[in-house]
């Protein structure tokens, strides 16, 4: 397949037109009417009756890349939120704040809300938690008859003194731990067998109000059924870590939109990874709170030199070891980044072209490939990765570019 041009590449990202500033500008009126008469999104609220507020696409952070005017904007205090059709999208926005009573208004409000209407089922997959607001949330599920049940990383959980989880257990909630080495890493939630809750935000204080994180938002019964099946075998089977032949993925079409979900260690994640980024025709930029494998970091350098603008930014932490991919590919030329985040860059996200995006609990490492539980998500649909490329701009613009790095 041809690669367009770097020069290319840029031209395809650039301004808006005056036409379509006047009709963004016609869709805010249209936009503030219609949340006014209708108080809701309505049907397409994948909260399962909660309620969101809608707010006008003015709220979004300024950025180049448009959305389609059927993208409506979810208000948050602290943070950015969009839906459309069967999905949501959910980003972090942390302050620098170190005091916690500014931390309030967060992705977490969204979660308890959509758990707040959760009527008969909640399975939770939990790598660490601590947040207040989704604890007392499922405990107040728990106390309506709602049946809740979690699979949880030992460590991370039940070990950790300022998790809250214990609150949860003693209450009667069933929690399966993984006693393992490795992690059960995954983070995500199955509301009422027809929502999944999904990303890279663990649910706690950090994760919400002081790490970069995303969160998904899938009202698709394709991957609720794969979700639940790699749910019940962590849950009812007691099975963590390699399984051998099982593979709970799936590749389906949910209202036009391709969706591949992968569950590690054991469905071939790396090689999709790898398989998915080989189809850019433009441009990869990438998210990545760690990122180590070689094979990954050896397709960035091929795509780059068959003229793909490759692009991204590393969480500090890290970045410079010599496990990690940011040295080779800044030796290389390509522009790498190292985030200005203070707390952690809790990313892990790969947007191809403006079209495709990878998601999920899933680091670019040997340990996510080959060793902990962990979903992987990837969703072909323009709109979604306009908002990842937006949350990429956002991040970009505090990122640093290392200068002491030496290369050979």
């Amino acid at each position: 397949m041809a690669k367009k041009s770097s020069a290319s590449a840029s031209k395809s990202s650039g301004g808006t037109s005056l036409l379509s500033t006047l009709l963004g500008a016609a869709f805010v009126v249209i936009a503030a009417i219609v949340a006014l008469l209708s108080g809701g999104v309505g049907g397409d609220n994948p909260n399962d009756g909660a309620p969101i507020t809608v707010i006008t696409r003015a709220t979004l952070p300024p950025s180049s890349i448009s959305l389609s005017p059927n993208v409506q904007s979810v208000a948050l205090e602290q943070g950015y939120g969009a839906s459309k059709s069967f999905w949501q999208i959910y980003f972090t926005a942390p302050t620098g704040s170190r005091d916690v009573t500014t931390y309030r208004g967060g992705i977490d409000t969204a979660l308890a809300a959509a758990i707040d209407g959760v009527q008969s089922t909640l399975d939770i997959a939990a790598f660490e938690w601590n947040s207040r607001a989704l604890t007392d949330a499922v405990l107040r599920a728990h106390e309506r008859g709602v049946r809740v049940r979690m699979a949880i990383d030992n460590e991370h959980t039940i070990e950790d003194e300022d998790s809250t989880i214990g609150e949860l257990i003693d209450a009667g909630i069933p929690a399966i731990s993984d006693q393992r080495s490795a992690f059960m890493h995954n983070k995500f939630m199955i509301l009422d067998r027809r929502v999944v809750w999904a990303g890279s935000t663990n649910y706690t204080v950090n994760d919400v109000y002081r790490n970069n994180n995303n969160m998904i938002v899938l009202r698709s019964q394709r991957a609720v059924e794969a979700y639940q099946s790699e749910f019940n075998t962590m849950f009812d089977n007691r099975q963590f870590g390699p399984r051998g032949s099982q593979n709970n993925s799936v590749s389906f079409t949910q209202d036009g939109v391709a969706i591949q979900i992968l569950f590690g260690p054991g469905d071939n994640t790396e090689a999709t990874i790898i398989d998915t980024l080989r189809t850019a025709e433009a441009q990869i930029r990438f998210m990545a709170f760690s990122f180590t494998l070689d094979e990954v970091e050896r397709v960035l350098l091929e795509e780059a030199a068959a003229g793909v603008v490759v692009e991204g930014i590393f969480e500090l932490r890290g970045s410079e070891t010599e496990f990690s991919a940011l040295p080779p590919l800044l030796c290389a030329g390509l522009n790498v980044y190292q985030d200005g985040n203070p707390a952690t860059f809790h990313h892990k996200v790969f947007i191809i072209d403006d079209h495709t995006v990878i998601t999920g609990s899933y680091n670019f490492s040997a340990n996510a490939r080959d060793s902990n539980d962990e979903n992987l998500i990837i969703i072909r649909e323009p709109d979604i990765a306009a908002l990842y490329i937006q949350e990429y701009d956002r991040m970009r613009t505090r990122a640093v570019r290392p200068d002491d790095i030496p290369c050979d």
